[in-house]
């Protein structure tokens, strides 16, 4: 047994790393944010029973969204999405949004048709979209990607849209 004071050091050790866990996750999310990994090359199927290669989006500033219906924050942001798609549509932007397997086709499609919603809606019937993204387990999950098809910033819960515009023009400009 270990002596009383390498008892206390060791709890003592034990608080400061459970207090320093929620910065280390917060820091490596936010370096997860700014990664510039390549966006992987998925076959999405689209409410029109079309389908999307992600590979094709390469040369326009694109944005995944990995969504749900019964989503709140997702039903919430929706109409900045179409907002930020509206705005840039013209100049080389695109918007992909991926609803979540778990989301019934149904009400994607009434969601997608009561909206008017402008851009490419997918379902992931099978989760291999979401698988691989990262992974995706939470709603909203977006993600930017540049005419490279490199992942510019992850954004999990809704996003500031005024800096995601501001990156969005930058990335434009980079042509």
């Amino acid at each position: 047994m270990p002596a009383p004071d390498q008892q206390r050091f060791s709890r003592r050790a034990v608080v400061r790393l459970m207090a320093a866990a929620p910065a280390a996750t917060f820091a490596a999310a936010a370096l997860t944010g700014c990664a510039k990994d390549a966006a992987p090359d998925t076959r999405l199927l689209l409410l029109d029973g079309s389908t999307l290669e992600t590979a094709s989006l390469r040369g326009q500033v694109y944005l995944v969204n990995f969504w749900a219906t019964s989503c709140t924050t997702c039903v919430a942001e929706m109409p900045e999405i179409v907002a930020t798609y509206q705005r840039y549509k013209n100049r080389g932007y695109d918007t992909v949004a991926v609803a979540m397997q778990y989301d019934p086709p149904a009400y994607v499609t009434r969601f997608a048709q009561t909206r008017a919603l402008p851009f490419k809606v997918a379902v992931d019937h099978d989760g291999q979209a979401a698988r691989a993204w990262g992974d995706v387990q939470l709603t909203p999950t977006t993600y930017l990607v540049d005419r490279q098809g490199r992942i510019v910033k992850r954004y999990v819960g809704r996003p500031d849209f005024t800096a995601m515009h501001a990156l969005i023009e930058r990335l434009l400009a980079e042509g």
